[in-house]
């Protein structure tokens, strides 16, 4: 039985070695994220082709613009049937995302801390809260907005699931086994942890 609850992120080289992916896990997984280093090389194609197929599309492109342009942008991405897209969690951005999502069943995702973020980080770009406070500040405003859920690193998924209503989606990048290489990632977790987490 597929769980639901996991996406493999499709992010690869060209969309024929995402196909090639998909086609190896076959039953396995449901749900596909596919972002921007596809998406000027077909990666809209291939959410309509997956989608066709009967699969999950997470389309993981972080729009992060003005609310005019943000509502246009996720108006088209509509047509693509996609099930979720990440938007930065502004304020301005979201309701702009949820504006443009209207009549399709399109889920809108906040990103509120970059999991390549840390404290130290945020602090030499400028910002006056450290991760886990920042990162709480924006769901706060999500629930505002009225997105449908979060992305945030696994270490901060307990305390927002104790913050939102059960059906508030809580999506963990830098979710990984132990030992497992971890990229620009900073704030991450197993597999386990990240589910125990909410």
């Amino acid at each position: 039985m597929t769980d639901r609850r996991l996406i493999t992120a499709l992010d690869l080289p060209t969309t024929n070695d995402a196909e090639a992916l998909v086609e190896t896990l076959g039953e396995a997984c449901a749900h596909y994220k596919i972002g921007l280093q596809l998406l000027p090389i077909g990666g809209m194609d291939l959410a309509r082709s997956l989608k066709a197929r009967g699969h999950d599309v997470f389309l993981d492109f972080k729009l992060h613009d003005i609310p005019a342009t943000v509502e246009k942008a996720t108006r088209s991405i509509t047509q693509a049937g996609a099930d979720l897209l990440t938007v930065h969690a502004e304020p301005p951005v979201m309701r702009a995302a949820v504006e443009g999502r209207q009549g399709s069943g399109l889920k809108i995702l906040g990103v509120t801390v970059l999991t390549a973020y840390d404290d130290a980080m945020l602090t030499q770009m400028g910002y006056a809260y450290g991760a886990r406070d920042l990162v709480m500040r924006r769901v706060d405003q999500a629930l505002d907005c009225g997105v449908d859920g979060v992305v945030a690193s696994p270490q901060e998924a307990e305390a927002i699931r104790a913050r939102v209503p059960d059906d508030f989606l809580i999506v963990t990048p830098g979710v990984r086994p132990a030992g497992a290489e971890l990229g620009d990632q900073k704030r991450v977790a197993t597999p386990e942890a990240a589910l125990k987490a909410g």
